[in-house]
């Protein structure tokens, strides 16, 4: 059985969603980051680089949200969480959630977790509604991320526009279709059963 390690909240609830979302079979097991529960020797042997998520299979673990979404949408492919069947369109998908990865968690992490104060965290906050600014108006397609159908990278999106709301800078006069998209995901029936799971409510 395939088995989550996962912190409440962060950014592995994306891989917590595609899997619920999917019917898998999987168990979830909590890493509590705060005090260093990441940098055991055990949870090093899975994930060498002491960070959720990480995603243990039969054939040994993987590790990133983009990877392991991705599998799971490969692996459950009659989920439709992917348009598994079309390389071109699978390609898209991951390339909108690379930008999530490497671009907006990056931004949102600093603003919101690195303890950042005065002219540094203006700075990081400009960054972060820049990036919003770009999944608003160019990227989400509507009324998903890629279009019409669910993908995995709803899950995704749904992690950083929630903690965007919980700060108070998913304003929604500027972001009126990003606060759509995240209502939608977060009154799912697999979203609110992860949020139940994990002990963490909706924004």
């Amino acid at each position: 059985m395939l088995k989550l390690y996962y912190s409440p909240g962060a950014c592995a609830l994306a891989s917590h969603i595609a899997l619920e979302e999917a019917g898998a079979e999987y168990e979830i097991q909590a890493v509590n980051l705060r005090v260093g529960e990441q940098k055991t020797p055990e949870y090093l042997a899975i994930n060498p680089a002491g960070s959720t998520p990480a995603l243990m299979t039969d054939r040994g673990p993987l590790t990133q949200n983009l990877v392991i979404m991705g599998y799971v949408a490969q692996t459950y492919p009659d989920a439709r969480l992917a348009a598994t069947d079309d390389s071109f369109e699978f390609g898209r998908m991951q390339a909108f959630n690379g930008y999530l990865a490497s671009s907006v968690h990056p931004a949102m992490g600093a603003l919101l977790f690195a303890g950042l104060e005065g002219e540094a965290k203006e700075t990081a906050l400009k960054t972060t509604l820049g990036k919003l600014d770009l999944l608003e108006t160019r990227l989400l397609q509507g009324p998903w991320a890629m279009g019409e159908s669910y993908t995995v990278a709803d899950g995704y999106l749904c992690v950083f526009t929630r903690w965007a709301r919980q700060a108070h800078v998913l304003e929604p006069s500027r972001f009126p279709r990003l606060n759509d998209h995240l209502d939608r995901v977060q009154a799912r029936p697999a979203v609110q059963r992860v949020f139940a799971a994990e002990g963490i409510e909706a924004a």
